[in-house]
């Protein structure tokens, strides 16, 4: 095939072999996608199977930690596989990623457990995570690099906008799998076993991703490149060495996918955590209103990267930061009011006070949850944070003994390190509803979806996957279009997943420990929205707009 045939301004549709292009690149990236997001979606059962000796908040910390393993190690992925791909090629250097990925989910779902071997459990468990976000960070810039180089200039963001789909169609599939198999088993079995299959499936997923992706040819932009002897012998000290793209690579990440991640992480992954730890929805019900909205959303990704082929990949990147970072606060409260109406009114209503001495209350924020907290003010004000109780702490006299009030009433406390009877009970009579109540939003099927109270859930996530697709579809094309094409590779990769893999991947775990700090279920909501806002105005000011840019003369 020609350089000049795969990258020149044309009105048609695809050619058949642009087609495959795009089609083994995104179905071998939605496999890698699929594997790396099985964890997430079964991160409660996962806690329970490989951190079984910790109490079960600090379980489901310690959980996210590992998803969040993954993530920062992607950037590294980028570095390693990037150069390889700067110089080998990228074809060869996302066969590779593959295997990895795929190799690394098969043994999670072959790994015993805490309970058969003890402490290697959860470290052999973290070094796979480990290896799944090496993999992946090698994986998008190349599917995205190759994508776009064999794209015509006019429709490149139309073309790369199919590779964004792919992160989220293998987390659609990755539920799809996991409702199926709870379906087909029973949640009993599948707590204790079933959660395995998802995992093992992923090699009849592998196979087939290898095989079509060995039928590709190496990308025309890069041969011809390689051809005419001007690729880099050193593509690390030439990204990020040099001042002159090291300043750009800064910009990527500053000015574009810091906030991108953020709305990103925070329209699936923390909805989907939102729903289940802080609403009570039931597992089953979360997952089908997720996979619900990401069925709706899914295809704005293809419309917004096709839109920024006519107007421009900036004005929409920027438009989904600024309006994610306005409205994350209003639309999570109305998920709230209709997925759990008794939780919402009661945080309205309800007056929860700890009264302490303020010596003895300390700072509840923590992250890696290696904290373990003593004093009955910590303790008091953690459960209630776990309950999903908005409280506030008030200052007590010197020496004064922990008092909890409820509506003013005093409560028996005792010691609240994992349950309190007599809180509970309290916070039920006082109108907090505990999980599995009449109220909480449920689904009996995964076509129930007509009912008020559901459409009203799924169509405030979609409204969030939107807000996704607007960020995330345009993006692919923007990177590449940035660097050089001797050092596209790397170059776009790394500012990539930092911003998704540091500034994204860790917005769960922190976003959790900001709301058990403060007391208030939407506190959390602060980090997406700052990175967002932040990515706003430094992306208006600095990032120039890209899509002329003629990814071939260079």
């Amino acid at each position: 095939m020609s350089t000049t045939t795969m990258t020149s301004a044309r009105p048609r549709g695809m050619t058949g072999e642009e087609r495959f292009v795009v089609l083994a690149s995104s179905l071998g990236t939605v496999f890698e996608w699929y594997d790396f997001y099985l964890y997430g979606s079964l991160a409660a059962i996962i806690g329970a199977q490989f951190f079984s000796a910790y109490p079960e908040s600090t379980r489901n910390i310690f959980a996210l930690l590992a998803f969040a393993a993954g993530f920062l190690v992607r950037p590294f992925g980028a570095i390693v596989f990037g150069r390889v791909g700067d110089i080998v090629g990228r074809k060869y250097t996302f066969l590779i990623t593959i295997l990895i990925m795929g190799l690394s989910t098969f043994v999670v779902g072959l790994l015993p457990n805490a309970a058969t071997i003890g402490i290697a459990a959860p470290i052999i468990l973290v070094g796979l995570r480990l290896l799944q976000g090496l993999a992946l960070g090698g994986e998008y810039g190349g599917a995205a690099t190759y994508v776009a180089e064999h794209s015509p200039s006019n429709r490149r963001g139309y073309y790369t906008s199919f590779i964004q789909t792919t992160a989220t169609l293998g987390l659609f599939l990755s539920l799809l799998v996991i409702l199926f198999t709870r379906t087909i088993i029973g949640e009993a079995e599948f707590a204790v076993w079933g959660w395995r299959v998802p995992f093992l499936v992923s090699v009849v997923l592998l196979g087939v991703s290898v095989l079509i992706r060995m039928r590709l040819n190496e990308s025309p932009v890069f041969q011809r490149m390689k051809d005419e002897g001007k690729g880099s012998k050193a593509p690390l000290t030439e990204a990020f060495a040099n001042w002159g793209n090291g300043k750009i690579v800064l910009l990527a990440l500053l000015g574009l996918t810091m906030g991108q991640g953020v709305v990103w992480y925070t329209g699936q992954f923390y909805a989907l955590f939102f729903l289940q730890s802080i609403l009570k929805v039931d597992g089953y019900t979360s997952n089908l209103l997720i996979a619900w909205s990401l069925v709706f959303g899914t295809g704005f990704f293809v419309v917004f990267g096709a839109l920024s082929d006519r107007i421009g990949r900036k004005p929409i990147i920027m438009a989904g930061c600024l309006i994610a970072a306005l409205t994350f606060f209003p639309i999570f409260k109305m998920i709230s009011t209709n997925a759990n109406p008794a939780l919402e009114k009661a945080y309205e209503s309800v007056k929860v006070q700890v009264v302490a001495d303020p010596a003895s209350c300390g700072d509840l924020f923590n992250p890696v949850g290696t904290r373990v907290f003593t004093k009955p003010c910590d303790t008091a004000r953690a459960f209630l944070a776990q309950s999903s109780v908005k409280y506030s702490t008030v200052p007590a006299a010197a020496g004064s003994a922990v008092k909890i009030l409820i509506n003013d009433k005093e409560v028996p406390y005792t010691d609240a390190k994992t349950s309190n009877p007599a809180i509970t009970s309290a916070i039920s009579a006082a109108g907090y509803p505990k999980a599995g109540d009449a109220g909480i939003v449920k689904m009996a099927h995964p076509f129930d979806i007509f009912r008020p109270q559901v459409a009203a859930v799924i169509g405030l996530l979609f409204i969030l996957v939107v807000f996704v697709t607007m960020v995330y579809g345009p993006i692919a094309a923007m990177l590449v279009e940035l660097f050089p094409t001797r050092i596209r590779y790397t170059s776009m990769s790394l500012p990539y997943h930092i911003g998704n893999g540091w500034f994204g991947g860790l917005l769960p775990a922190t976003a959790f420990a900001i709301v058990a700090s403060t007391g208030d279920i939407y506190s959390g909501l602060w980090y997406p929205v700052i990175f967002a806002a932040l990515t706003f105005v430094i992306g208006m000011l600095f990032v120039p707009e890209t899509k002329d840019v003629d990814i071939t003369a260079n």
